[in-house]
């Protein structure tokens, strides 16, 4: 089956299971100040996974688009992506553990195909401290699930120290509990978790991957990394949320399922990695094309040409997304411009001399996805512009790079001989953006050998600068999707009202390209070219506070989404709903101040909000700008 074709038959599957199908939201979260990106399938779906309806019913099925950074350094193996395509369906309070063994054992061995001898499954070992029971209930559904197909599932304790003693059914213990922060332990207070039971595929038995490989001495189990077993899929049930008191039951049971794309097609399609499958191939013929190197040749060329195709995928998404964020060297901006330097950088690896090649591998994606993602055809000339652009000032960056290595004095034979060379790769790093590698290659013409110390000492230096960003980060990024404080509800409201105000000042081409909203401040980027005047700010302001003055209403309707088009709601991130969709009205008229689609939550009536403040108004990206704003309020109140 075509990658195409697995993905339509998944949600044919779970629609046939009575399943509401939505599209994928944006890869930039909304109104969700803890990550830069959506890295998950379920992250979207954690208002209604804690108990708000959603205005698609108690059954949910999609395929989510997700960017996860903390994989950049491993992709070029067989399986690690930037950017992939999660598979997914939930219970809101409706079927459980039964039905979605059941479907989803179905859907790998009557749909798909898989061989069912070749599918194995992980359970919840319980958490003592946590008062958190071992998963046995699970355990009957499994076997009775692998009786159908003839197979007799053993379960199986500390198969990481006995090893797979003829089990199907293993038994971990925080390792098959599932949040968004991971660990019970690592839990904030008002998340939301549960057990889970991973799946695994069986795709090296024949080849002996586990005894031919470092790990030849250890047990073999599902959960090693030696490639022996993938993991196609994972079920969460979504049953507790973590307390002051420890763990306590949700008001319902939900189900969370979540299945990699790439990886199932990898198995359809009978390869042993992600790169080989139909959702890569036009993308490496390209680079191969560029270059004049095949794909198959070498161990650098293959592992080069893999990272190429990822980080340019992952880029042409995120850019084309419909909040769509640009290279920068900040946030979401940072990350799209480490993307497309760094496969910049392995195409020089390669040879490939051609300037402005990137954007026609952009063009390649756009044209592989863009039925199942037509926010793509829709922002191809800007995804291409963004690609061009930012390949012209890398080149500028490293023609200055090149231009201060050979400047530079050579340090003289001495003991701080390492440290002195170490700091200047590392200045070159942070505050020119050259890579490494590119220093190396230009010291080494110079006569300047960069031996292992010099590496440690940069090494050191560079885990020591990522630490302070990130210290940083997690303090801009704190609060949650799950954060719906009431000064958090006030920001929100008081976004639509700057929205609003923005298209009455500086025009109808205004549109919101994202926020990030917490309880002390609203940050809000919206389309605009230029700096706006003291004069508009204040007029802006202006506007924001006589919506609060008048105390209007706001009020929420569901509707399908044609008529929320046709009643002229703003929504300009469509694609992330369902058919049925909340619009937000504030006012009370036939021409209210505000009228959006939104997911909420919101204020009863703008009076309750403070004053409101515009702090800082900068650019955020090309033709997008950026409003940090506040609430101020008297004292007392």
């Amino acid at each position: 089956m075509t990658s195409s074709e697995i993905r339509e038959k998944y949600l044919d599957f779970m629609k046939s299971k009575g399943h509401s199908i939505v599209p994928s939201v944006s890869v930039i979260p909304e109104n969700d100040s803890s990550t830069l990106f959506t890295g998950s399938g379920m992250q979207p779906m954690v208002p209604y996974l804690l108990g708000e309806d959603h205005p698609e019913g108690t059954r949910i099925s999609d395929s989510q688009k997700c960017v996860r950074t903390i994989d950049i350094g491993g992709v070029g193996d067989t399986s690690h992506l930037t950017f992939f395509e999660m598979l997914g369906n939930w219970s809101l309070g409706d079927y459980f553990k039964k039905e979605q063994i059941s479907w989803i054992f179905e859907f790998w061995t009557k749909v798909i195909g898989f061989d069912p001898n070749r599918i194995y499954v992980s359970v919840f070992g319980g958490n003592e401290k946590y008062g958190l029971a071992k998963d046995t209930e699970l355990v009957g559904v499994w076997k009775k699930e692998f009786k159908k197909a003839g197979i007799d599932a053993k379960d199986v304790a500390d198969s990481e120290i006995k090893g797979m003693n003829d089990g199907r059914i293993f038994y971990y213990g925080d390792d098959n509990w599932w949040s968004r922060v991971g660990k019970p332990d690592n839990m904030p207070i008002g998340e939301p978790g549960g057990p889970d039971s991973e799946m695994f595929y069986d795709v090296g038995a024949e080849k002996k991957i586990h005894e031919n490989s470092e790990y030849k001495n250890q047990p073999c189990h599902i959960n090693c990394d030696c490639g022996r077993f993938i993991e196609i899929g994972n079920n969460v049930f979504m049953e507790f949320i973590k307390t002051a008191k420890g763990f306590e039951p949700l008001p319902k049971k939900n189900i969370d399922f979540g299945g990699g794309l790439e990886r199932i097609v990898m198995i359809s399609q009978g390869k042993n990695n992600v790169y080989e499958t139909d959702l890569f191939t036009n993308i490496i013929n390209k680079i191969s094309m560029f270059s004049g190197k095949e794909y198959g040749q070498e161990e650098g060329t293959i592992r080069a040409i893999r990272i190429i195709a990822d980080h340019l995928r992952a880029a042409t998404f995120i850019i084309g997304d419909d909040k769509g964020a640009t290279p920068s060297n900040t946030d979401q901006g940072y990350i799209v411009r480490r993307l497309l330097r760094r496969a910049i950088r392995y195409g020089k690896q390669l040879g490939i001399e051609e300037k402005s090649w990137t954007k026609e591998i952009a063009k390649i994606v756009v044209h592989d996805y863009q039925e199942a993602y037509p926010e793509l055809r829709r922002n191809a000339n800007f995804i291409i512009e963004q690609f061009k652009e930012e390949e012209e000032k890398f080149e500028k960056t490293l023609k200055r790079g090149d231009k201060i290595i050979s400047s530079s004095p050579s340090p003289s034979p001495s003991p701080d001989f390492n440290e002195i060379v170490a700091e200047e790769l590392f200045m070159l790093r942070t505050q020119e953006g050259i890579p490494l590698e590119i220093s190396i290659e230009k010291k080494k013409e110079m006569g300047i050998e960069i031996n292992d110390e010099i590496i440690s000492i940069y090494n050191e230096k560079l885990k020591k600068h990522q630490e302070l960003s990130r210290t940083a980060s997690a303090g801009k990024f704190k609060g949650g999707l799950a954060d719906a404080s009431e000064e958090t509800k006030k920001l929100h409201t008081a976004a639509h009202l700057l929205l609003a105000a923005l298209r009455k000042v500086l025009g109808d081409q205004v549109f919101q390209k994202g926020s990030n909203i917490t309880a002390e401040r609203l940050r809000f980027d919206f389309s605009h070219k230029e700096k706006m005047s003291p004069e508009q700010i204040k007029e802006v302001e202006k506007l924001v506070n006589k919506a609060i003055v008048a105390n209007l209403p706001v009020h929420c309707e569901e509707m399908p989404l044609a008529e929320a088009k046709k009643k002229g709601a703003m929504g300009v991130f469509e694609s992330k709903y369902g058919e049925r969709v909340k619009v937000y009205k504030v006012g009370q008229d036939a021409k209210p101040f505000s009228y959006e689609i939104c997911g909420g939550p919101h204020v009863n009536h703008t009076g309750e909000l403070g004053n409101f403040k515009i702090i800082k108004e900068e650019s955020s990206s090309a033709g997008v700008r950026r409003i940090k704003a506040v609430l101020e309020y008297k004292d007392g109140q």
